[in-house]
């Protein structure tokens, strides 16, 4: 038997929390570095050089696969020790477009569990990013029915989680944030009051990575390892 009642709403991430996102970037980074071809780095060093320009890319152009196109391009001109022509350059865009020619994986047993979770709560997908990318892989997952509601936001920080609570008119002690990324789903959502559960990944981004908040009296903060388990908590 679920452990809360029904009637809880559900703010449920999107990338690697409903389908597989960072696998198909950590191969074309995995591409990427080694057409890089560098004697002078070391793959290590090429990556923490990379972690940094696309955090410097995410300033200027968000998030999605224009601002990750910018950063390989960027970190290959930092680190190349021969002239960056543009037949490289075009060679370097197409890593990153085999990302958007990727079908949508779904994780295990999310279809089953939405349909589960979708009888007695309210669910609303809540993910960051490209709206265009976003919306495009919703349509793609078939999963859009099971949601009452869609916020695709441009970042996931404490103000946009309240803006969400308010413009729903939802009840902060029975919402709920689901989600894979203890920087994006799990810390901000604590800090503006709701529930959290945190969905461990292998694979999530390393940008995402964030030692979990602990939560405030009355609230919970729940780690689980599979989707499924969601209906045995709700």
């Amino acid at each position: 038997m679920p452990q809360f009642p029904a009637g809880q709403t559900l703010l449920i991430d999107a990338d690697d929390t409903l389908w597989e996102n960072n696998i198909y970037f950590e191969r074309a980074i995995a591409a990427f570095t080694g057409y890089l071809n560098h004697q002078k780095y070391t793959r290590e060093q090429v990556r923490e050089t990379l972690n940094g320009v696309e955090r410097e890319s995410i300033l200027m152009h968000g998030y999605g696969l224009h601002s990750f196109t910018h950063s390989l391009i960027t970190c290959f001109e930092r680190l190349s020790t021969e002239p960056v022509t543009e037949e490289k350059r075009d060679r370097i865009r197409s890593f990153a477009g085999s990302i958007r020619d990727q079908e949508i994986e779904l994780l295990p047993h999310v279809s089953e569990t939405l349909t589960d979770l979708s009888m007695r709560h309210r669910l609303i997908l809540m993910t960051k990013g490209n709206h265009a990318e976003q919306a495009d892989k919703l349509a793609r997952s078939r999963l859009a029915p099971f949601f009452s509601a869609v916020e695709i936001v441009a970042e996931k920080d404490p103000p946009t989680y309240a803006a969400v609570v308010a413009r729903h008119e939802l009840t902060p002690h029975s919402t709920w944030m689901i989600g894979n990324s203890p920087r994006s789903d799990i810390n901000p959502a604590l800090a503006a009051g709701l529930h959290a559960v945190h969905l461990f990944h292998p694979d999530t981004w390393i940008l995402e990575h964030a030692e979990l908040a602990r939560p405030l009296d009355r609230q919970h903060l729940i780690e689980l390892n599979a989707f499924v388990k969601l209906s045995e908590l709700f």
